[in-house]
């Protein structure tokens, strides 16, 4: 297992429909390091957005989907999400505001 710090856990937020609806929910949806683990997450968004508690974290692994250019074929990256549930008395997460 590589050791990760906590700021090279979280890559990218998720912009998407379903992700910016379950907002209202408190879930909030990152695209993160392929090797961390729950703990990890949890810790990252705890650190890097301030005021913030977190409830739950839920993890998935995205195979590469197939491309073709021509005869040619292969893989994009693998990918990992998480969608990390704030608790109640937390405060929300502030890239997400005005999207």
């Amino acid at each position: 297992m590589a050791d990760i710090k906590y700021y090279d856990v979280i890559l990218r937020p998720v912009v998407t429909e379903k992700s910016m609806n379950a907002q209202a929910e408190g879930k909030y949806t990152f695209y993160v390091h392929p090797e961390a683990n729950k703990t990890q997450i949890r810790e990252a968004v705890e650190k890097m957005f301030a005021g913030t508690k977190v409830e739950k974290v839920y993890t998935m692994n995205l195979q590469g989907k197939t491309r073709r250019r021509g005869f040619t074929s292969g893989k994009t990256a693998k990918r990992k999400k998480a969608i990390v549930k704030l608790a109640e008395g937390s405060k929300e997460i502030e890239i997400f505001q005005g999207l």
